[in-house]
């Protein structure tokens, strides 16, 4: 499979299956378009009559193009016949039972109360609550005891806010670093905050313990202002800017990312992800809304079209701002075209319900925070283990190729077939699709493709 885009002054050609990515001239551009449908001879003669009276474009040069892409496609750079979908369910199969990573929700409850959050006030859905140190050491034991050989474990503080509960946070860190030696483990723990109750000593221990902060702001103070309030219904953006410009002064460049949402009400997100870099943020992260049908905070159809155009605008101004020497970076954009994720990880996907499960403050376990509270998701908890094992199998079952809708897709060994939660809370079935995130998926992996061919190449399309 080819898919073919032009953006940015590039013409750009992305081989699927083996992942090779080609920045041609107009003439190769459309060669390769044909390349398949036309006998050799014929397609000659129609790049000559397209092309001909072009400068350089002649006979010989066509026939060398031509010469040039056949080459490709026996290197297996062009034309790559896609064979992975044998290995789709193996690769799940050979990773067993084996669970590397936990989101911990240390805090039911939460401090804001916005009105898109998916927890429902930091609820989800159920009664308030606060984990224990005694659940969270247990889950902690869990994931040890269920990580087989790895090494690298990663622990989530979620919440609602997990500041709330910072005691446990910290003693939890603790706990886990006691377990490192005795059992050969590294844990890499990230902390996610609204930022209302950073302070001194927060800053601290987060700098020292946490490999990642997620900051959550969404923009300017307006945008911000109209969704993320307190039960008040005053916005908070007044209160956390000052606490996380001085947070990520003291990392040193340690990693964090500004984690945004924008809805109905700033399709045009841009503004507000340079409205964050011009507070000194440089890692940003700008998500487009996910809720239920109707409501007014989600994105339309026209809505879909002008954050299409901020994709490729946003992607603009991150080169100029690089040629300035002020760049930043977009977490979307992050693409790596030269190792980036290996084959287990583009057919598998992100592994929630396997290798990656939520817990709870009262250790029930789930497939990930956006399916906790919906009984019918629940694995099992921290003390017996998965027990829902049926759960389990229908999540290993789930990736890219047991998706009807990705089978056409060029871009499906980029989103893994997507993010199963929002494919249930959109079509009903893990195995369906969120076509409204898949449409935005592709054009920011456009976008993406097109910042590194221009990186590449200088910054200056062909």
């Amino acid at each position: 499979m080819v898919h073919q885009f032009q953006l940015g002054g590039y013409n750009i050609v992305l081989d699927v299956c083996s992942g090779s990515i080609h920045v041609v001239d107009e003439v190769a551009y459309d060669a390769i378009a044909l390349y398949e449908q036309l006998p050799r001879q014929e397609l000659a003669e129609k790049l000559l009559e397209t092309f001909g009276g072009r400068p350089g474009v002649d006979r010989g040069e066509i026939a060398a193009c031509l010469d040039d892409i056949e080459a490709l496609k026996t290197a297996g750079k062009l034309f790559t016949p896609d064979t992975f979908a044998d290995m789709a369910g193996e690769f799940k199969a050979r990773s067993g039972d084996v669970v590397k990573a936990l989101c911990l929700h240390v805090a039911h409850t939460c401090n804001l109360n916005c009105a898109y959050c998916f927890a429902s006030q930091g609820k989800y859905s159920g009664e308030r609550a606060l984990m224990s140190f005694e659940v969270g050491r247990q889950a902690l034991d869990f994931l040890i005891a269920h990580s087989g050989t790895r090494t690298n474990l990663e622990v989530d503080f979620f919440g609602g806010e997990p500041l709330m509960n910072w005691q446990v946070v910290k003693d939890l860190v603790a706990y886990a670093r006691t377990q490192e030696g005795p059992h050969g483990k590294r844990f890499r723990f990230t902390l996610t905050t609204n930022g209302v109750l950073i302070d001194d000593e927060v800053i601290d221990f987060a700098n020292r313990e946490m490999s990642n902060v997620v900051l959550s702001l969404d923009g300017r103070k307006e945008i911000h202002d109209r969704l993320r309030v307190d039960y008040a219904g005053r916005g908070s953006y007044d209160r956390i800017v000052p606490l996380f410009q001085k947070l990520v002064e003291a990392r040193g460049g340690k990693d964090y990312y500004m984690r945004g949402t924008f809805t109905h009400a700033n399709p045009d997100f841009t503004r507000d992800l340079f409205h964050m870099a011009d507070l000194g943020f440089d890692q940003l992260s700008m998500e487009p809304v996910v809720c239920a049908p109707g409501d007014p905070a989600g994105l339309t159809e026209a809505d879909l079209e002008i954050v299409k155009g901020q994709y490729e605008l946003l992607a603009e101004e991150m080169l100029r701002r690089e040629r300035a020497g002020r760049p930043i970076t977009f977490y979307h954009y992050m693409l790596d075209l030269t190792g980036g994720p290996c084959i287990y990880k583009r057919i598998s996907g992100c592994g929630s319900g396997t290798e990656y499960m939520a817990v709870t403050p009262w250790g029930d376990l789930y497939p990930c925070h956006q399916f906790v509270g919906e009984e019918r998701f629940r694995l099992g908890d921290v003390w017996q283990g998965v027990t829902n094992t049926a759960l389990r199998e229908e999540f290993r079952a789930c990736n890219v190729y047991a998706r009807p809708e990705c089978a056409g897709c060029w871009a499906k060994l980029y989103c893994s077939g997507g993010c199963a939660a929002n494919a249930y809370h959109a079509s009903g079935s893990i195995r369906g699709v969120y076509g409204a995130g898949c449409e935005l998926f592709r054009k920011r992996m456009e976008c993406a493709i097109m910042l590194q061919a221009a990186r590449c190449l200088g910054g200056e399309g062909e």
